[in-house]
């Protein structure tokens, strides 16, 4: 990459700083992915380089880079490796049942040589490098290349699923990983549910083969120089302190990257007739009534799941936007004449949705989401309440801390199975949204709003990152 296109910065001692190259390699997953391309970006944007490495169909997933970044961006697609047992074609978490990820995670261990090869020529500053590649820190070091670890997820993941080896007993039980964990030296409410553990196991393990996705987490978070997160002190200060102390090297929190810091190129999206249907439809609603359904692109619900939402959504009598892409693969079925029922106050949309222009509509009084990080991020964004009806072990984690901080409040399950019924979702849908009882929880996600839309502070956020990636970088030898 030619570096003499790229301004420089001089830091407070005025001392100049040259543009950094980071190369970066997120997990396969797009909602690893798309976090990681919103770093690069902002990097871009800031002047410095990226090298950015993942197979060649998830690059071509990704969004297109703003035009004026292509200079500072290098997409490098790296070939999977043919694995036994991975579906033909698979290159994402998206591609394959939950069952599969041991393959992909091999696959993935597969790019160890052609990852190598490329951070020998390329010799950035910097490797960012994700949860799954616990193999790539010592790469890097034999380089002299320093890595930062860049977790997408908040700091209390980190202290649930890698705790200190002196509080892990000896006969370790399942109950022990439920919490809340009684090492931290402050309160907290956050735990896991033994169903939830069960289930997480469980969908891992390929009955076919015995094969089984584990991930050597404490060899990922401590073999970084850098510990970087996508998260603010405002949401997690005190796990931030906590993950400092027990890791020893610099915990950077790179901020929440809400919307209002995403960088794309101009598109007319007004325009879009898709935007213009459910526009249009929005306007006729009351301010703050409507709910705003959706649940990620890659969870899949059980048809139970999906029947009891249904009926739950209906019979709580609000007004809905349901967003439900995940249909039109045709293995799962709305209750008979559901949509007739409700189409006088309700939308089921099977396509693409626009969901950061649906979200800033003030129709929208709140949501219903699986709790995914970048999903809650955008919702906060706009301040709205959250309904909470998460299924992965981090989305579970995530509605606890909301629901902590009466931002957020979870649909009952049934302690034994995690099952759900249609009253529940109603009655939580109704104190969320319309009930007198519930509107602290409708103020406090205000007041979350304003910290997680404010441009300034997540813009410090971004400063101080890439000031410490400075600090931090090597000076190579004139040898």
């Amino acid at each position: 990459m030619d570096s003499s296109a790229a301004p420089v910065s001089s830091n407070d001692n005025g001392k100049i700083d040259k543009p950094l190259h980071v190369a970066m390699l997120p997990w396969l997953a797009m909602g690893h992915i798309y976090p990681y391309f919103e770093v690069a970006k902002i990097l871009a944007q800031k002047g410095h380089f990226v090298t950015f490495i993942n197979s060649p169909k998830n690059i071509d997933r990704m969004p297109k880079t703003p035009k004026t970044l292509e200079p500072f961006i290098k997409l490098v697609r790296l070939p999977l490796p043919h694995i036994e047992h991975l579906p033909e074609g698979a290159e994402s978490t998206m591609d394959i049942p939950t069952n599969k990820g041991c393959y992909l995670k091999l696959a993935y261990e597969g790019l160890q040589d052609a990852v190598a090869e490329l951070l020998q020529t390329s010799k950035p500053d910097w490797v960012f490098y994700d949860f799954a590649a616990g193999w790539l820190p010592p790469i890097a070091k034999s380089l002299n290349i320093p890595c930062a670890h860049y977790n997408i997820t908040p700091a209390w993941n980190k202290c649930f699923f890698d705790p200190p080896k002196d509080q892990i007993k000896s006969n370790f039980k399942l109950e022990d990983m439920c919490g809340p964990p009684n090492w931290l030296p402050f309160h907290t409410t956050i735990h896991l549910r033994p169903y939830e553990i069960i289930r997480a196991f469980t969908a891992l393990k390929d009955e076919e083969t015995g094969g089984s996705a584990t991930f050597d987490l404490k060899k990922a978070y401590s073999s970084c120089d850098l510990f970087l997160l996508r998260t603010s002190r405002e949401l997690e200060g005190e796990w931030l302190d906590y993950l400092a102390d027990n890791y020893k090297v610099p915990v950077v929190p790179v901020g929440v990257l809400p919307p209002s810091m995403q960088i794309r190129d101009a598109e007319d999206e007004d325009n879009n007739p898709d935007w213009v249907k459910i526009k249009s439809w929005l306007d006729t609603q009351e301010l703050s009534s409507v709910v705003y359904i959706g649940f990620g692109s890659e969870l899949k619900l059980s048809q139970q799941d999906l029947t009891e939402l249904a009926h739950g959504i209906e019979l709580s009598g609000l007004p809905f936007f349901w967003a439900l892409k995940n249909l039109k693969e045709g293995s799962l079925e709305l209750p008979e004449g559901f949509e007739d029922r409700t189409k006088e106050r309700g939308i089921v949309w099977k396509t693409w949705a626009p969901q950061l222009k649906i979200l800033a509509h003030e129709a929208i009084g709140g949501c219903m989401s699986h709790c995914g990080s970048g999903s809650v991020i955008e919702k906060l964004h706009y301040g709205h309440v959250l309904v909470t009806l998460p299924y992965l072990l981090d989305q579970a984690l995530f509605s606890r801390a909301l629901e902590e901080k009466k931002v957020a409040i979870e649909v009952p399950r049934n302690e034994q199975d995690g099952s759900f019924t249609r009253d529940s979702v109603a009655k939580t849908l109704r104190l969320a949204i319309v009930d007198e009882e519930g509107s602290t929880y409708r103020n406090n996600a205000k007041e979350m709003g304003k910290v997680f839309s404010s441009k300034d502070l997540h813009n410090q956020y971004i400063e101080d990152f890439i000031d410490t990636l400075q600090k931090y970088r090597r000076v190579p030898s004139n040898s």
